[in-house]
């Protein structure tokens, strides 16, 4: 999938979220872009849990 075809998809996820859990996840993603490589092996960490948590994740975008 080329980074377009990501950026649309991340997109239309998005649109479900609201205002406020966009804002959160705007701050987290910014977080995540300052970090060093080291960083980043947490951040996989906590995708993981996001990904296995689906439920809450849909409640936090409500």
């Amino acid at each position: 999938m080329s980074k377009e075809e990501i950026k649309f998809e991340i997109s239309k996820v998005l649109d479900h979220f609201s205002d406020k859990a966009l804002a959160e996840l705007l701050e987290f993603l910014k977080d995540l872009d300052n970090q060093n490589d080291n960083d980043f092996f947490i951040s996989s960490s906590l995708k993981q849990i996001l990904l296995e948590d689906k439920e809450l994740l849909a409640k936090l975008a409500q």
